[in-house]
């Protein structure tokens, strides 16, 4: 009779992952939103820039399948802008004499994916005519492809701003804990001094350094930077107990023993075994990092035009009249809202697969 087999470590870890449907479901959401930040271009019926003055804060048009009675492709109507003789504000109505059918694969404003130019949309309507899936902002522009342009800013300050963090986290904390002494005694006064500070407060000061001249995308790469060298310190010190912890085991002697090198010893042998705890850290890392970025943006202190990110997209919306007007500025919130709930949610489940106690 055959032995069942043995799971590994990293497939008992799996399963228990699967077990956690809000992980799960996290973790599509996660795949969802990087894929339609990759292809936002193609996605995107409009150019982010692309400005029509007839068609400021225009709602979003619904999808029709009936017209006249009779069943038709799926279709939106042409928006007429009227002046309200009571009010006197500008008001859109549906021309129902007029529908528009959406079209599947079409061309129309250029883009390039990674360099290679293109045309081709996912959707749209005949040329002359415009669709408006999230509605459009002051200036007329597509609130729909904003949102999904903006993602690629919003999805990945994250991570360019964790990558450099954990780099000098782990750089310091490693340090830190592996000497300890006096190093570890400066190392940690200076960690204390920068998490002793209020974190928004030090983003807008650092942001305010930044030059209004700059480019925008200097700008972002700046931002990116502001965020790390704040993200860093609590990193650290979880380092630099792991590494306390870790510097007396028999293996970390052994190695030391037989004349390896401290910086070996580091990286070779203590750090593989923290990358688990710290692919966890990271994924819970990353929402600080979106919520961080969208603040300075909304607060005028982040990303600029012509880039554009979720915090920008709901710097348009920073007032209640224009809450009350057009509530559909809002929607960019939502995808901010629904990456930080999938980030944690992720986050959580990773925590527990790892956690070998559990069953």
């Amino acid at each position: 009779m055959d032995n069942p087999k043995i799971p590994t470590p990293l497939e008992l870890a799996w399963r228990r992952f699967i077990r956690s449907r809000a992980g799960v479901i996290g973790g599509i959401l996660l795949l969802w939103l990087y894929l339609t930040a990759l292809f936002a271009g193609f996605l995107s019926p409009y150019a982010i820039d692309t400005q029509r003055q007839d068609q400021g804060y225009q709602p979003p048009q619904g999808i029709h399948l009936v017209h006249n009675g009779q069943w038709m492709r799926p279709f939106v109507y042409a928006m007429v802008r009227k002046r309200d003789p009571v009010t006197f504000q500008l008001k859109y109505s549906e021309d129902t004499s007029k529908p528009l059918p959406i079209l599947v694969f079409t061309q129309g404003e250029a883009y390039s994916f990674f360099g290679i130019p293109s045309s081709l949309h996912l959707f749209g309507v005949e040329s002359g005519s415009s669709f408006f899936v999230f509605g459009s902002d002051q200036l007329g522009r597509d609130l729909y492809s904003r949102t999904l342009v903006g993602a690629q800013v919003s999805l990945t300050v994250g991570i360019i701003g964790i990558l450099i963090s954990f780099a000098i986290g782990m750089t310091v904390g490693g340090i830190s804990g592996y000497y300890g002494g006096t190093i570890d005694t400066v190392l940690q006064r200076l960690v204390e001094v920068l998490l002793s500070f209020p974190r928004l407060p030090l983003l807008l000061a650092l942001s305010a350094i930044i030059p209004a001249k700059w480019p925008s995308t200097w700008v972002y790469l700046a931002i990116v930077a502001a965020l790390a060298l704040i993200g860093w310190a609590s990193l650290a010190r979880v380092v630099r107990g792991q590494m306390l912890s870790a510097r007396d085991l028999d293996y970390v002697s052994a190695a030391r023993a037989l004349g390896v090198s401290d910086m070996r010893i580091i990286l070779r042998h203590v750090m593989p075994n923290l990358s688990s705890y710290l692919v966890i850290t990271a994924t819970l890392a990353l929402p600080g990092y979106i919520l961080g970025e969208s603040a300075l943006s909304f607060l005028g202190v982040g990303i600029k035009e012509p880039m554009t990110s979720w915090g920008l997209l709901l710097k348009n919306a920073n007032n209640f009249e224009a809450l009350n007007l057009y509530p559909w500025l809002l929607l960019p919130g939502i995808y901010i809202v629904v990456s930080v709930m999938a980030f944690n949610f992720f986050g959580d489940a990773l925590r527990d697969a790892a956690d070998t106690t559990s069953r």
